[in-house]
Formats: C-alpha cells, sequence, structure tokens
C-alpha cells in the first residue's frame, strides 16, 4: 500500500511535466493533448523571439550578480555563525534563513516599494538586490553544513606552522569548503532563475527577467511556444541537481553527520 501511495504521488507529479514536454512538439498553433504530430517550430520561436533574448540576457546578468554577492556575503555569515561568538546567534540565523517562509507577495512588494523610493526601478539594481536576499538561505545552508563538518585542528595546526590567519583560511578552510559552495552556487543559480513572483513586481519590459516574460507571453499567445520554453527549463534544471548530486554529494552537504 505505501508504494503504491508513493508511485500515486510520483505519477501525479511528473505527468503534469510529460504533458507539457509532449504538447512542447505539437506542429499546430494550439495547445492539444496528445500531438498531431512532431514539430520544432515552437523551439525555433523560442530562440528567435527578441523579448525572450532579451530576457534572457537579463536573468544572466541579474543571476551572476545575484550569485557574486550571495556566495561572499552567504559564506562569511556561515563562518560567523558556525565558529564566531555572535550575540543573538539564532535570531541572526533566522532573519538570514526568513526569505524561504516569507511570502513572495510580500517580498515584492517591499522591494517595490523600496525601489520605487530609491528611483532604482528603471536598473535591474533593485532585482539583483532582491535575488540576493532570495537565494542567500541556500548559501548560508550549505556553506553552514559545511563548516560544521571541518576539523578545526587543522586551522590550528596552520596556525602553529606560522600560517595567518588569512593564509589558513585561504590555502586550508577554503579549499575544504568547496563542495558546499558549489552546491550554494548551484542552487542560487537554480532559484534565480526561476524566480518569478517578487521579480514581476519589480522589473519593467526592458528588466524583465525570463521567467516574467513567459508570464507575459501566456497572457498574449496560447500556442505551445511557452510549453517549448518551459520544457527547456525543466530539462537544464534536472541535468544541473543530477550532476550537482552526482559529483558534489548534496546528500552530504545538507544533512550534518554527526
Amino acid at each position: 500500500m505505501f508504494r503504491l501511495v508513493v508511485l500515486a504521488l510520483l505519477a501525479f507529479m511528473t505527468l503534469p511535466t510529460v504533458v507539457v514536454i509532449a504538447v512542447s512538439f505539437n506542429p499546430t498553433a494550439i495547445l492539444s493533448f496528445p500531438p498531431d504530430g512532431l514539430s520544432l517550430r515552437w523551439y525555433v520561436n523560442v530562440v528567435t523571439y527578441p523579448q525572450f533574448q532579451r530576457a534572457m540576457w537579463n536573468s544572466l546578468l541579474v543571476t551572476a550578480g545575484a550569485v557574486a554577492l550571495a556566495i561572499p556575503i552567504g559564506t562569511a555569515a556561515a563562518l560567523a555563525l558556525a565558529r564566531g561568538r555572535v550575540r543573538g546567534a539564532s535570531i541572526w540565523a533566522t532573519l538570514l534563513l526568513s526569505p524561504l517562509v516569507v511570502p513572495g507577495v510580500a517580498a515584492g512588494l517591499g522591494f517595490l516599494i523600496l525601489g520605487a523610493g530609491l528611483g532604482l526601478l528603471r536598473s535591474r539594481s533593485v532585482l539583483i538586490a532582491a535575488h540576493v536576499a532570495l537565494v542567500l538561505p541556500f548559501v548560508v545552508r550549505s556553506v553552514w553544513v559545511s563548516v560544521q563538518n571541518l576539523d578545526p585542528t587543522l586551522e590550528r595546526a596552520a596556525a602553529s606552522l606560522g600560517a595567518t590567519p588569512w593564509r589558513a583560511f585561504r590555502r586550508g578552510t577554503l579549499p575544504l569548503l568547496r563542495p558546499g559552495l558549489l552546491a550554494a552556487g548551484l542552487f542560487a543559480v537554480i532559484v534565480s532563475l526561476n524566480e518569478f513572483v517578487v521579480s514581476l513586481f519589480i522589473s519593467t519590459r526592458l528588466t524583465e527577467i525570463l521567467p516574467v516574460a513567459m508570464f507575459s507571453y501566456v497572457v498574449n499567445y496560447t500556442d505551445p511556444t511557452i510549453a517549448a520554453l518551459s520544457t527547456l527549463f525543466i530539462l537544464g534544471t534536472f541535468v544541473v541537481v543530477w550532476l550537482a548530486d552526482r559529483f558534489l554529494d548534496l546528500g552530504g552537504v545538507f544533512l550534518h553527520h554527526r
């Protein structure tokens, strides 16, 4: 009975994905299932559509900026929480992880008011700041677990041999944190590229990222182009997560074995 329940849940979660993938190959301009044939015309439309091209470029810039800022900030925060004597460490940890539970509508409205007040809605800076806040919990959690798994005697041994704190961190601690940093970067990229709700509030037509452009396209058109783009998103995310789990041992990164 338990296996049947699990299979039913898996089918419930995967069947919509199968339908989307099948619809993306439909040769006609109608969202119908099963498809009447096989065609790649909608994938060609995805690549050549100007709004998607601009949105993809914006997504890459915003994601790159968010990851570049979130990795050092999250690493410093994780090191401080795991090893530093920070007053109210539990409160700081809760604040850093709070974007996971704050509703996207509330966060988007807050960034909208802030960006409008500062006059920054025409630029990508508010988008980057919002994405940093949204991906920071994943960075902090990944690096935090890696820090807890480190042997502190290694740093003390480096210090006893004459290494400065910065040299001990750069040559000893940082390489040992590499699995957590790589996992943090991968999850930050995935979360940033797929973020929609907050980005919808604070993006314009010139700064919108790809998920927002997809939403705009659905509002105006009903052809399978959006199914083709969704299929590319699904396959890309699956490949990234599979590679990360295979080569970075994500289970070991996120589960601290004492």
